[in-house]
């Protein structure tokens, strides 16, 4: 038979694969008739889990099974599109879930699908779980891997005991350690004084074969694996990289992923196509189907080593970085758009919006799609965080339209949280009047409509059972949760609309997010103030609003100038509006303080005149008539809740 290109790489893969007889083992499982469904393989980045997996696969393929490997980084974390990936690489047309279970079972030999780097994919968690996998034909087996630790639900859910195992990926043992060494040409005495400072960890020992060419001597300091991995990152750039590859591999360190694109922004002093060569040559590179990724590990230390001896150049290289992906985003398609919002969230270093989409930390709590046996439990939760008046509200929201809520599950399966969101226009208007709160936000969408083909989301309420609205686990994974529906959405989602009776815990990641408060949008019930925000997009939806918070990170100005001094008009791309002598005043002092909260005391003393005897809602007036001249622009005066206003232009 003749050798193909899959079999050299299996065969490679072998050369360099030592130990892990174990969790080999655990994974050949899957191959058995009646072995597990679905294996989840974890282990901490650089640990050798896509070793393991291509020797795996090569095994799996020789015995006559068909393995089919998605990369999560690369396909958004939305049912539509994972499943137009899967049918894309079975070779057939996007089809509905049936249909592509239907084409998995005609194949009749086993079928291993193998979902890389899944730690980035838990949006889909539960989806994966309650819907997908029990959709599955029986030839086809499932395994997962991942940094960290499945949720609790996959043991715990009924059905899955006998069906779900884990296999934990740790350091080699020493000896394995120093037999890989051997294996990238270190001398065995050597290979056995690298190991113990290594951790017996194989990016680590990777590392340290390339540093050993230049350094026969290499001995490692005794410490944690990280310093291990910053040291011998060092001696890989001063060593092993030549000038050029060493200013090549600190541009791809600052971004996502590298493609010659983006190679070409950031370098535009070295030919784009040999920049990207000599990045793929590097022993720590993968290369996919969307460009070169660097191993974290190595690039986070690169990374952190640029922006410590040049800040300038590191954020420099972000911002030609940020330029590149806007451009290219703007005509992207939407099965490509995932990717650059992967690549603009990569670029924020703010944790309140990194977090929010993807949490470092390991996830305890699952979100899933409340059921009827949770009635109970839902019931407790609101009536013991809420009032006579406002449990009756959201209740009638359960009684009324029960799939809007999710709940939040613990390690037993009990509900200790609940979320309830809906789009208001999928629900019908007498049930939105009924309440006062959606009855506020339908009252706010009427004075500031969206542009047709919009789309808001209310979030009505979250609670979790210790908590109440309070911050918690249970509100943080209700929140990640949250961040599926703006994928599913976009681009025609612009607004999301939620409440909560006490502002201080989220006042400051709320105002870095962009939500502003509806101050005429407030109700009293039970003796308490329910507080409305509202958080608007833009144009552009969920990509256009991250673009333009890391622009403001980088201190991009996002978009055209809005004011034309000398004209006193505002410029909204080819359109032209005149302003009165008050608007010009107001607009053009926020706009000299862009960025900054202006007080409502500061414009009448600015813009009135400091012999100014009218109260301040003459300034809110004004705002309000600007706003409206502003259109589909009037999210960049911001209300800065007992301060007054803001202004950002690249909103």
């Amino acid at each position: 038979m003749e050798r193909r290109i899959a079999d050299l790489l299996a065969h490679q893969a072998g050369l360099n694969f030592v130990g892990r007889a174990t969790e080999l083992a655990a994974l050949r499982a899957l191959l058995a008739p009646d072995g597990p469904r679905v294996v989840h393989l974890f282990g901490i980045a650089g640990i050798g889990k896509s070793t393991l997996l291509e020797v795996f696969n090569g095994e799996a393929q020789a015995a006559g099974a068909r393995v089919l490997r998605l990369d999560c980084r690369a396909v958004e974390p939305t049912e539509s599109a994972f499943l137009a990936e899967l049918a894309a690489r079975l070779g057939t047309a996007p089809a509905p879930l049936g249909r592509i279970a239907a084409h998995l079972g005609e194949l009749g030999r086993p079928v291993v699908l193998a979902l890389d780097t899944c730690e980035v994919f838990r949006l889909m968690d539960t989806w994966l779980r309650q819907t997908f996998v029990p959709a599955l034909p029986d030839n086809v087996r499932v395994l997962l891997c991942g940094r960290e630790r499945p949720l609790a639900a996959w043991h715990t859910a009924p059905g899955w005991h006998e069906l779900f195992r884990t296999v934990a990926l740790g350091p080699l043992g020493e000896d394995d350690a120093a037999d890989l060494l051997r294996r990238f040409g270190v001398t065995p005495e050597a290979a056995a004084r690298i190991a113990r400072g290594a951790h017996g960890h194989p990016l680590a020992l990777r590392l340290a074969a390339s540093a050993y060419g230049e350094r026969p001597g290499l001995a490692l300091a005794e410490g944690p694996l990280e310093h291990a991995l910053d040291e011998l990152t060092r001696m890989f750039l001063a060593d092993v990289a030549d000038p050029v590859t060493r200013q090549v591999l600190e541009a791809g360190a600052v971004v996502r992923r590298a493609t010659v694109s983006l190679l070409n922004a950031l370098l535009p002093a070295l030919a784009p196509e040999d920049a990207f060569e000599r990045l793929r040559r590097l022993p720590f590179v993968a290369s996919g189907g969307d460009g070169l990724v660097v191993h974290d590990v190595v690039r986070d230390a690169v990374a952190r080593s640029l922006r410590a001896r040049d800040p300038g150049a590191y954020l420099e290289y972000q911002r030609a970085a940020w330029r590149r992906l806007c451009a290219e985003s703007a005509t992207a398609g939407r099965s490509d758009l995932w990717r650059y919002t992967a690549d603009m969230l990569f670029l924020i270093a703010n944790p309140v919006i990194r977090e929010a989409f993807f949490p470092s930390g390991t996830q305890r709590l699952a979100v899933e799609p409340a059921t009827g046996e949770d009635a109970a439990a839902v019931r407790a939760i609101v009536e013991r965080h809420e009032g006579a008046a406002a449990a009756g509200h959201l209740l009638s929201w359960w009684e009324h339209l029960p799939q809007a809520f999710s709940v939040v599950r613990n390690r037993d399966g009990q509900a200790i949280g609940l979320c309830c969101r809906f789009e208001p226009a999928r629900v019908p208007p007498a049930a939105l009047a009924r309440d006062p709160i959606t009855a506020a936000w339908c009252c706010h969408l009427r004075r500031a409509p969206m542009p047709a083909g919009a789309t808001a989301l209310f979030c009505r309420r979250w609670l979790a059972r210790e908590q109440g609205e309070a911050p918690s686990e249970a509100q943080a994974a209700a929140w990640l949760d949250l961040k599926r529906s703006y994928m599913e959405l976009r681009p025609a989602l612009r607004r999301v609309y939620l409440t909560v009776r006490d502002l201080l815990p989220y006042a400051a990641a709320a105002e870095r997010l962009g939500f502003t408060v509806l101050a005429d949008a407030a109700v009293d019930l039970d003796g308490h103030s329910y507080h409305s925000a509202m958080l608007d997009f833009g144009p552009s939806s969920v990509d256009g609003w991250l673009a333009g918070l890391a622009a403001d990170e980088l201190g991009i100005r996002s978009a055209p100038s809005l004011l034309d001094a000398e004209a006193r008009e505002l410029v909204l791309g080819a359109q032209r509006v005149a302003l009165t002598p008050l608007e010009f005043g107001v607009i053009a002092h926020l706009a000299r303080r862009e960025g900054k909260a202006v007080s409502r005391s500061e414009l009448l003393c600015e813009v009135w005149g400091t012999r100014y005897e009218g109260g301040s809602n003459v300034v809110d007036a004004i705002v309000h008539s600007l706003r409206h001249k502003l259109g589909e622009r009037a999210d960049c005066v911001e209300t800065v809740t007992g301060v007054g206003y803001r202004l950002r232009q690249g909103r």
